[in-house]
């Protein structure tokens, strides 16, 4: 194999293809970057870790020779960083080694066989559709931050997403809180098979989405495969196996009769939140709430660091109660919210509470309250 490439071409490529490659691997080969060169003058680079795949195909200066090899992802992404703007780098392969050179810097990196390259089996995607690429960013980053980290709870590890009242339906959870995004179902989504993307490939598709945020990507589903395809013919695709288990019946802990309505603004909610639980120890990151006719007192009792206390004008009407809530979830929902207002749905302070920025926005949250 013998090939050239536009450094600034190769950097933007292996900086999308090696965040997938973990960083301590029992399979050497996992540690290495797939490139391929084809007669036709482009390059294809891969990276997998047997869960998740990223391929992409990038224009070469030249190709002199096709062929395939592997070397480290992390190295050569390195190597690719430090050289100089605007060099061309040229690979070249021979006896297991892969010689790299770029203006007065050469390097001689050992190789691993193509053959050995393990690549995940798509088969068939029966279902297909396209979405915006802003609005997918959105949909991820207003239910992310409620997946769950709990290994036990595997089948919480990841966003759901399901066809509903023609509508298309993401969620997730953590058992404390709920986040669901909303939006009109797209075309080939009808008979879609309710699917769990994990929180990788969650993490890695929302880098991809902000290098081309203004174009479509296309979505190929089955039951246990999900590809995204950024960018037309020679852009990023991404291909992850799908968690095999069952998301929990979600609409059942949105509250629908929490009928005490507190408006308030969300920055300063946020704001007054952030301070008061400043004095929060790990233990106690509760946070209560006194609610008063047009006023909400948000209080914070540590036996280590002291009280805190601040008073945030609101809009309330009902009778008046305490409800806690823990800081920093209360933060990651008010962090969504986008607009000048945020309603809190409350019922009591024993069950939990329905957030959102109006009833016509696609985001809704449920947090559950704490004892304080």
């Amino acid at each position: 194999m013998k090939a050239t490439i536009e450094r600034a071409t190769l950097l933007k490529c292996l900086s999308h293809v090696q965040s997938v490659v973990e960083r301590r691997n029992t399979i050497p080969i996992l540690s290495n970057v797939l490139i391929e060169a084809a007669a036709d003058g482009s390059v294809r680079l891969m990276a997998t870790d047997l869960d998740l795949q990223v391929v992409e195909t990038v224009p070469a200066v030249t190709v002199d020779g096709a062929g395939a090899i592997t070397v480290s992802a992390h190295l050569l992404f390195d190597i690719a960083r430090k050289l100089p703007d605007g060099s061309q780098v040229s690979f070249e392969t021979a006896d297991n080694r892969m010689t790299v050179k770029a203006g007065r810097s050469r390097f001689s990196l050992p190789t691993l066989p193509r053959d050995d390259f393990p690549v995940i089996v798509e088969g068939d995607l029966p279902t297909s559709f396209e979405i915006a690429a802003a609005t997918l960013a959105q949909l991820i980053d207003r239910t992310r931050f409620a997946i769950s980290t709990e290994e036990t709870r595997y089948y919480l590890n990841g966003i759901f997403l399901h066809v509903a009242d023609e509508e298309l339906k993401a969620a997730a959870t953590d058992g404390h809180r709920l986040a669901r995004f909303t939006l009109a179902r797209p075309e080939g989504a009808e008979g879609m098979p309710d699917v769990i993307v994990p929180r990788k490939c969650v993490a890695e598709l929302r880098k991809l989405l902000e290098e081309s945020l203004d174009t479509n990507v296309e979505v190929d589903l089955s039951a246990s495969k999900i590809r995204f395809t950024l960018g037309g013919e020679n852009g990023v695709v991404l291909t992850s196996k799908l968690i095999d288990g069952t998301f929990p019946d979600y609409s059942r802990v949105i509250p629908t009769g929490n009928d005490k309505l507190l408006k308030l603004d969300p920055r300063s909610f946020f704001e007054g939140v952030d301070r008061v639980a400043t004095i929060a120890t790990e233990k106690t990151r509760a946070v209560k709430m006194s609610l008063d006719a047009d006023k909400v007192t948000l209080s914070v009792t540590s036996p280590d660091n002291g009280t805190a206390a601040e008073e945030i004008a609101a809009d309330y009407s009902s009778q008046g109660f305490e409800i806690g809530f823990n800081a920093n979830y209360l933060k990651d929902i008010l962090s969504q919210i986008e607009g000048d207002t945020v309603e809190l749905h409350l019922a009591d302070a024993g069950a939990p509470t329905l957030i959102r920025q109006n009833e016509n926005a696609p985001a809704l949250y449920v947090l559950m309250p704490m004892r304080v």
